[in-house]
């Protein structure tokens, strides 16, 4: 079996794979894989977005085909160009690549209102006056048909008259739209006359002024897929209703090459919430720091905390794709996170509560250069300089007076091993005024570089440390999960922002870093040794001021809460 052959039967398989493999054997679309990722550039893309665009442009590519993508820029209301280019990065950043050039539905407005002044000749579309009230009235129920709308016959003439007025700005905002005309009787309410344009007075961010009213996107969806030669339209579950008035549009319509949709279970993700208007109000009220805070289940935020692009693809991998809705745990996310950084992150030491140790037998003036593998897996990661002197800084959490024998730190008069350096044993407290410990007097070992003590002790503690005049003053941000409940938005009568964790960011200022971090760049995930995983933050950070946020603790500290709620 050859390297290509082995990996394709590591793939999982799931049905749009099976789809489209079978096109391709019945030369379907003669063959070809078209795919499309469409989005709305009214907010940044979320975590759910990532497993859209991982299907997508995965298929295109292991068939040999093409993705393209495409802004669904019909509401120029809520559009902005800063959302079209934090969409671009996104996808870049995640590894994928789209086919040339990026399109925009506002490309086809010309074509779309020829097709629909072709269907308004056809008698299959009209202007109607109701107001939205009276539309809905007029719609009917899930269990009641709905009735004729007093406008829907109209002549073709007074229509195209109408349409045109619209089109040209002549009428109000909300005076009319224009309707499909099909089956005010359907079972499925999509079919009961739907919109296909509303009057806008509104500038858009690619066409000007040049437009007044605006298609929909279940008018602009079908016949974009035909017109860029999409061969598989793949959308997420809800989609599944409106499927019908997609294949409605394009039979109705003068059109050869009719593309396909197919409906695939969205992401739904535990203590997480992905609606665009919640993540919106979460930014616009300031419960973050922006679409990019890391605490948000976006793209962007995730890229800003540390999160690799890969791991996010082997998350959306793990998790599959199924025809069926269903709630994800978010552990299955940080495990994906987890195991990546583990794998590939070199280790570092950032002591995040200094307490300053003395060893006073080290001589005064000398600092020794001892050295530390960057990775222990991974030799070929090389090694790192590690500056060691008479005063280094510990954690204050590594430290007591007292102690029982769990407790594997330094205890006043017992021993403990620095990492990748001596064994100390401390000998003194000093106070300050008010009484708190303010450093700690220790003896050192010379013997024990690398080796346990000549006579035999046994020292079984390790903790970090960093050398005080040789480390980095750093800010440390201590990210844990937005919100403590399992399904913050689940009750409609309460707000799901009464659910917001207060401890999801935890500012931590004078923490000390080793100074091989001064070389750290942007997004780099590093282990703090004992502590975590962070990275240096990609827009805060200065030279003179690092600032590194933590991606994601050792282990999963959440598990055990989850199991005693």
């Amino acid at each position: 079996m050859t390297v290509k052959e082995q990996n394709e039967a590591s793939r999982p398989s799931h049905f749009i794979r099976n789809i489209i493999a079978d096109d391709r054997e019945k030369n379907v679309h003669q063959g070809r894989v078209h795919t499309r990722f469409p989005p709305e550039p009214n907010g940044f893309l979320h975590i759910g977005h990532a497993k859209s665009i991982c299907l997508n442009f995965s298929m295109a590519e292991e068939f040999g085909g093409k993705c393209n993508l495409r802004f669904d820029d019909t509401n120029p209301a809520k559009e902005e160009q800063a959302y079209i280019d934090a969409i671009k990065a996104d996808i870049e950043w995640l590894g994928f690549r789209w086919e040339e050039p990026v399109h925009y539905a506002s490309d086809y407005f010309d074509q779309l209102h020829d097709w629909a002044v072709y269907l308004i000749g056809q008698g299959k579309a009209y202007v109607c006056h109701l107001s939205p009230d009276e539309a809905r009235e007029y719609r009917g129920t899930l269990t009641e048909a709905g009735k004729d709308s007093p406008y829907r016959n109209r002549s073709v003439e007074e229509n195209l008259r109408l349409f045109e007025q619209m089109k040209n700005g002549e009428l109000a905002e909300g005076s009319c739209v224009l309707r499909a005309k099909i089956d005010m009787s359907s079972p499925n309410i999509n079919l009961r006359d739907p919109i296909m344009y509303r009057i806008r007075h509104v500038s858009h961010h690619q066409t000007g002024n040049k437009w007044k009213i605006y298609p929909t996107y279940d008018y602009t969806h079908g016949q974009s897929d035909a017109i860029e030669g999409i061969t598989h339209s793949i959308c997420t579950l809800e989609f599944e209703d409106h499927r019908p008035l997609y294949e409605w549009y394009l039979d109705n319509l003068p059109i050869e090459n009719k593309p396909r949709q197919y409906e695939f279970a969205r992401l739904n993700l535990n203590y997480t919430v992905t609606s665009k208007r919640k993540l919106k109000q979460l930014v616009d009220e300031g419960h973050v720091n922006g679409w990019d805070d890391p605490r948000m289940p976006t793209i962007s935020g995730m890229r800003r905390r540390g999160v690799s692009p890969a791991a996010l693809r082997h998350f959306c991998e793990m998790i599959g794709v199924a025809r069926s809705e269903s709630i994800v745990d978010v552990g299955m996310l940080e495990h994906a996170i987890r195991d990546d950084l583990d794998k590939n992150a070199p280790r570092a030491m950032c002591v995040l509560n200094p307490l300053k140790v003395v060893i006073t037998n080290y001589p005064q003036d000398q600092i020794e250069q001892l050295k530390a593998p960057n990775h222990p897996n991974k030799p070929e990661m090389g090694e790192r300089q590690l500056p060691f002197a008479r005063e280094i800084y510990i954690d204050v959490d590594d430290f007591r007076e007292e102690a029982n024998k769990k407790y594997k730190r330094l205890v006043l008069g017992k021993e403990v091993r620095l990492r990748n350096a001596y064994v100390i044993r401390a000998d003194e407290v000093i106070r300050n005024a008010e009484g708190e410990i303010d450093e700690i007097r220790c003896t050192y070992d010379p013997e024990t570089l690398g080796q346990n003590p000549l006579d035999g002790r046994k020292v079984k503690g390790v903790i970090h440390w960093v050398a005080a005049h040789r480390c980095l003053d750093v800010e440390v941000r201590l990210y844990d999960r937005l919100f403590l409940a399992e399904h913050p938005d689940a009750k409609k009568d309460v707000d799901f922002l009464t659910h917001i964790n207060p401890d999801s960011l935890r500012v931590l200022q004078g923490c000390k870093a080793e100074s091989s971090l001064a070389n750290a760049h942007p997004e780099q995930g590093f282990q703090f040794e004992r502590e975590g995983y962070f990275c240096l933050d990609r827009f805060d950070a200065t030279e003179d001021k690092p600032v590194f946020n933590r991606t994601i603790s050792l282990r999963d500290s959440w598990s055990k809460l989850d199991s005693e709620n």
